[in-house]
């Protein structure tokens, strides 16, 4: 089994193959997903501080914030398939899209 990881935010690295959604926050079903994870302890927060761009749900129900955009870290999904990706490419991107 090949195990593919993805930068999903300030070097923060999820494993691509346990990914089942990548989902913006807004709507009111996302927003209960989240606060339910984080009443049972699955929430993890990877967003720094910053604001929430994507929800990432996880196989063992683990639910991952980014504050990177849904569409770059799927674009990032799709790009590993092709290559080891660019770590340093990935942070550059992370800054220009939230700043």
């Amino acid at each position: 089994m090949d195990i593919k990881l993805i930068n999903i935010g300030f070097g923060n690295i999820v494993s691509a193959n346990r990914i089942i959604a990548i989902v913006s926050p807004e709507s009111a079903p996302i927003k209960r997903i989240i606060q339910e994870a984080r009443d049972a302890q699955r929430l993890i927060d990877a967003t720094y501080g910053r604001r929430t761009r994507a929800v990432v749900v996880t196989d063992s129900d683990h639910v991952i914030l980014s504050a990177v955009q849904p569409e770059t870290v799927a674009h990032r999904i799709v790009d590993s398939d092709d290559d080891e990706g660019d770590i340093k490419e990935t942070a550059e991107e992370d800054r220009e899209e939230i700043e």
